[in-house]
């Protein structure tokens, strides 16, 4: 019972903060605000009244349409809504009412804004990877995670890291190799995940790439969403980290 008492708040939080979220990756890659003008249908420009916007809810009571002109909504919306209700049921059930669980529930919250603006725009808004690396920096200060010094290195780092990677692409390929976006989105992992962390991140996020992605793009010319494996990546490393960094040195080094 007292799990239940902890999970669903934290599922109801989650929802309302992936509601949240729907606006800031509707409006921040094209430079909006997320608290003005309200939400409206993008067809008719119907304002959306407060029980039509209630997370998941809403879109079910409406038939997924407008409901002043029939336009139909997204699926993308509920289903970001259930899905940060999600990172933040798990958060919790992983570790428990803690700063790290609120650490790792707004850490997964800002890599699915990412991975689905990245998607869906090629852009990774500031406001995602600064704010978030803020945020990372922040959250460092509370105990039970990074220390300050260890989220600033990972922030130097990860950043670093990613940059010296697109200068050398860049001038071994004679055109841009990697956005900017994606070099900002590091210094945030790096903020939440430390220097060991933003390693594993990059590498997984690549290798994943490469075998999902690459073959795709070489056949359709379409550009790389390097910030959805970089995310992916990032997940991974939060969850798995440790487990891959021991297997990783007992079975190749032996260690």
């Amino acid at each position: 019972m007292f799990e239940i008492a902890i999970w669903m708040p934290a599922g109801i939080f989650g929802v309302a903060i992936g509601s949240f979220l729907n606006v800031c990756i509707s409006r921040w890659p094209e430079g909006g605000s997320v608290f003005a003008p309200r939400s409206s249908c993008p067809k008719c420009g119907h304002r959306i009244l407060w029980y039509e916007n209630i997370p998941v809810v809403g879109w079910i009571a409406l038939r997924a349409r407008c409901s002043h002109c029939g336009e139909r909504i997204s699926p993308l919306y509920p289903a970001i809504e259930l899905a940060t209700a999600f990172v933040w049921i798990a958060a919790v059930i992983r570790y428990g009412a803690s700063w790290q669980a609120l650490t790792v529930a707004i850490f997964f919250t800002l890599l699915l804004g990412i991975a689905t603006t990245d998607a869906r725009t090629y852009i990774i808004p500031d406001e995602f990877t600064l704010g978030g690396t803020g945020i990372g920096l922040l959250l460092a200060l509370a105990p039970g995670g990074l220390s300050i010094v260890q989220a600033l290195a990972g922030a130097v780092f990860g950043f670093g890291v990613l940059y010296l990677t697109a200068e050398v692409g860049e001038r071994w390929l004679e055109k841009p190799a990697m956005g900017g976006g994606d070099i900002k989105m590091m210094g945030m992992v790096g903020s939440f995940l430390g220097p060991l962390g933003s390693i594993l991140t990059i590498f997984l996020g690549a290798l994943i790439g490469s075998i999902v992605f690459v073959p795709i793009s070489l056949r359709t010319h379409k550009l790389v969403p390097f910030g959805i494996f970089l995310a992916i990546g990032a997940a991974a490393t939060e969850v798995w980290g440790p487990a891959i960094v021991e297997w990783y040195t007992t079975n190749i080094f032996g260690l």
